[in-house]
């Protein structure tokens, strides 16, 4: 399921922002705007990619420029990553950085990886903005380490495994109480990212859920897709 929404993402054209703005000097501190003149909400963007290098913020364009089309105002982060400079803590220091920059958005929206930042930036009020969206998060980096999610990813992020035990209390949103509201929306086909470190995450904090039935981990990211839309509604949805 998830491989042949992955290649349905992975086979669109990237779309160039509007502009592009650094928040840093290195060359992954940058973020791209989309609907700059939009009415909609302000929504900042964390991509994926388990943090690694490799995974970069061009995949989520055409969902940007998407967004930017229902009159959203689409902030779409770069931060250094696992194998370009990043990995804990820098990687945060990035996000944290990029939120301060452009301020607190109405959402912040995260993706797998992303998701993570976004949850983990969800413990400090003032750098999330007013809500969190979180996507097929890694909402329990201890569980995706016993997991050997990605070739062991959590591990490469944090530093190996002997900073596992350091630095999991700092980084694993299971350990950091959300101080903004928080909705996490989770495909139950999704064969990347377990739904059960959702669940785990959702019934520790009491936070919402939102199951898509028979989606894997790339859909709703694909503009045009039912999940697009489920998405792109919650996105647009006001705090209640």
């Amino acid at each position: 399921m998830s491989g042949a929404e992955e290649r349905a993402l992975l086979s669109l054209r990237p779309v160039p922002p509007e502009r592009t703005v650094a928040y840093g000097e290195h060359p992954s501190q940058v973020v791209d705007f989309y609907g700059t003149g939009g009415p909609g909400p302000r929504v900042t963007v964390l991509h994926g990619g388990f943090w690694r290098e490799a995974y970069d913020r061009s995949h989520l364009s055409p969902f940007a420029a998407a967004l930017a089309e229902r009159g959203v105002r689409v902030e779409l982060v770069e931060y250094r990553r696992t194998g370009g400079g990043g990995g804990w803590p820098v990687t945060a220091e990035d996000v944290a950085a990029a939120l301060e920059a452009l301020g607190p958005p109405a959402v912040l929206l995260g993706h797998s990886a992303g998701g993570q930042l976004a949850l983990w930036a969800a413990s400090a009020a003032e750098r999330a903005g007013s809500r969190i969206v979180a996507v097929s998060p890694v909402a329990d980096l201890e569980r995706a380490h016993a997991l050997r999610l990605s070739d062991g990813a959590v591990a490469g992020f944090l530093g190996g495994e002997g900073e596992l035990a350091r630095r999991l209390p700092e980084a694993d949103p299971m350990r950091l109480p959300p101080r903004v509201p928080v909705e996490i929306l989770h495909g139950t086909a999704d064969d990347v990212v377990p739904v059960e470190l959702s669940r785990r995450y959702a019934n520790d904090w009491g936070v919402r859920l939102n199951l898509l039935p028979g989606v894997g981990h790339y859909a709703p990211f694909v503009p045009g897709s039912p999940a697009f839309g489920v998405l792109a509604d919650a996105v647009a949805r006001r705090p209640v």
